[in-house]
């Protein structure tokens, strides 16, 4: 008894060192901010210092003259290069801004800073009012379609439209995402200890498994896609912000419902049948709550239309702002 005793002690200090080993080795600290910006910058960026010591990057594109102005707002982890492929098909008619989040891309945010879906809607704001734009249309995929809707709540006389793109809402009754559902990296930012550990650790493996999971065709995934994203998740504080909104309260869907009942902006509500992200049947739901809002569905698409489909996802956006928006104006 005695000699298994203090063989499996052995065992676990073996286990242990192993575990400390892997940890050393896949660990891994910030990256420079000044390589960052020399490797992704454009000359399509621009830089405004905003309170709280927050230095983002916003790109204003597009036909300046437009009367309409679009205002896009990326997803989790994801940045303004999102958008390009819109960008590059509806500049010509409109006016398009797009900015990175702080704790994404190449928007840097102090050390201890904390935010969430509101104080990104009121970023939006503020950028938009500098840049003299009194009214726009938000556009808002994944997490950013929460910022979106949250803006059109926060802020609705500045609105002129609302186009969710596979975006946060309200999951059908009785039907609650299941615990397991999801790329594994989100199904680990559940647990505080796994936080812990990735906010640590070279994401890389994990980033490229969700990148997968979210254009469902693996071919559009390549090496530079999946390097820019693992590298603006180490720009200095990234991984603190993304981790801290992982771990933010959730608000419970009876409660979003009633909250999206009171929008009153005309919304459009994009999204892929094969979204493996965030589910179908919560973009139906999220149509359904937002009284008067035009659903759009995509079969065989995945979570990121403006990526995977750009040409028919932008000539939809296009047909949609022409119809309810561009008669307003």
């Amino acid at each position: 008894m005695k000699a298994f005793v203090k063989f499996a002690g052995w065992t676990l200090v073996a286990l242990l060192v192993v575990a400390v080993a892997l940890f050393l080795i896949v660990r891994r600290g910030d990256l420079n901010y000044a390589d960052l910006r020399a490797k992704y910058s454009t000359p399509a960026d621009r830089y405004m210092d905003l309170p709280g010591d927050v230095h983002l990057r916003y790109r204003d594109q597009g036909n300046a003259k437009a009367p309409v102005t679009l205002v896009l707002v990326h997803g989790f982890a994801a940045s303004l290069a999102d958008w390009e492929p819109w960008v590059q098909r509806l500049g010509g008619h409109y006016r398009i801004i797009s900015l990175d989040l702080p704790g994404h891309g190449l928007t840097l945010a102090p050390p201890g800073y904390h935010t969430n879906t509101d104080g990104f809607a009121d970023i939006v704001a503020e950028v938009t009012a500098r840049l003299g734009v009194k009214r726009f249309v938000v556009v808002g995929n994944s997490m950013g379609g929460g910022v979106a809707w949250d803006l059109a709540l926060r802020h609705p006389s500045r609105l002129d439209g609302l186009v969710l793109v596979d975006a946060v809402g309200p999951p059908p009754p009785g039907q609650a995402k299941e615990p397991g559902s999801g790329p594994i990296v989100f199904q680990l930012l559940r647990y505080p200890i796994f936080r812990g550990i990735l906010s640590q650790i070279d994401l890389s493996p994990l980033v490229s498994q969700g990148l997968k999971s979210a254009f469902v065709d693996p071919r559009l995934v390549t090496p530079a896609l999946a390097a820019r994203y693992a590298d603006f998740s180490r720009a200095p504080g990234h991984r603190s912000i993304l981790l801290g909104l992982q771990s933010g309260e959730r608000m419970g869907p009876q409660a979003m419902i009633a909250r999206l009942g009171t929008i009153k902006t005309p919304t459009l509500v994009m999204a892929g049948e094969a979204d493996h992200v965030i589910p179908f049947a919560n973009g139906q739901e999220l149509a359904r709550a937002i009284h008067g809002s035009t659903f759009i569905a995509y079969p065989g698409v995945g979570h990121v239309p403006m990526e995977q489909i750009p040409d028919q996802s932008a000539s939809d956006l296009d047909g949609w702002l022409k119809d309810k928006v561009a008669p307003k104006t």
